[in-house]
């Protein structure tokens, strides 16, 4: 089936010299891993290249047998060609972080337009603004609501928060956070994309990470930790 559709790519695997195994969150259809030949092969190999940059929002034409085989590209172009995103270490570090984030935490070949649409709008909004040290801590917990694990606030004037359970609690169990990550845990409740970036130290973000990254873990099957964590920690140390 031929579908003309919007989709982010999460990421690229290196097929022998020449190709490429593109994975990608459509917008149609969920994730969808893409066949790309020759990738590296001719004097458009760099243009080829440089669509499939971790989370590119791309427009694609595509041929969808879904067989749980990989897919094939028709025509591709970009939907949003970004300004700052691919030229700013600490945008791109986010980006490859992110990407890492997105690939260990979606698995189903399924549509979920409601989750596109907050990831495409979100990295716009990274994309046009200089002030994002919090971008990545937000994204992380905003995409809990598409994923069904978003916490119960309900009760949220309780001073521990149970990672087992998502709630709030007046008592403090083996999975609640300590009552000072609890409070941070909070603030980032509270905040959005256009909130003040001044909210925590570098070692209070660290900690807030820590507390999504082992949410995540307890909430996901097969969740793992990115390989670009590290790098993420030093650009933002």
């Amino acid at each position: 089936m031929l579908v003309k559709t919007k989709a982010i790519v999460i990421s690229t695997v290196k097929y022998q010299e020449k190709s490429l195994i593109v994975k990608c969150f459509t917008e149609s259809d969920g994730l969808k891993s893409y066949f790309v030949q020759s990738a590296f092969s001719n004097r458009k190999s760099s243009q080829k290249i440089a669509y499939f940059q971790p989370l590119t929002i791309l427009e694609i034409v595509a041929t969808h047998k879904n067989k749980g085989t990989l897919e094939h590209f028709k025509e591709i172009k970009l939907a949003t060609a970004f300004q700052t995103i691919n030229t700013t270490i600490y945008k791109s570090t986010i980006v490859l972080f992110l990407s890492e984030i997105i690939q260990h935490s979606i698995h189903e070949e399924e549509k979920n337009q409601e989750l596109f649409t907050f990831l495409e709008t979100a990295l716009v909004w990274l994309d046009h603004h200089h002030e994002i040290s919090n971008f990545h801590l937000i994204l992380m917990l905003e995409m809990t609501k598409y994923l069904g694990f978003y916490p119960d606030i309900s009760e949220s004037k309780y001073d521990f928060f149970d990672l087992s359970e998502g709630i709030f609690s007046i008592f403090q169990s083996t999975n609640s956070l300590s009552l000072h990550q609890t409070d941070l845990f909070k603030k980032l409740i509270d905040l959005k994309f256009d909130s003040t970036q001044k909210t925590f130290s570098g070692t209070e973000r660290h900690t807030i990470l820590k507390i999504l990254l082992d949410y995540y873990i307890i909430h996901l099957d097969g969740f793992k930790m990115p390989k670009s964590l590290a790098v993420l920690k030093e650009v933002f140390s």
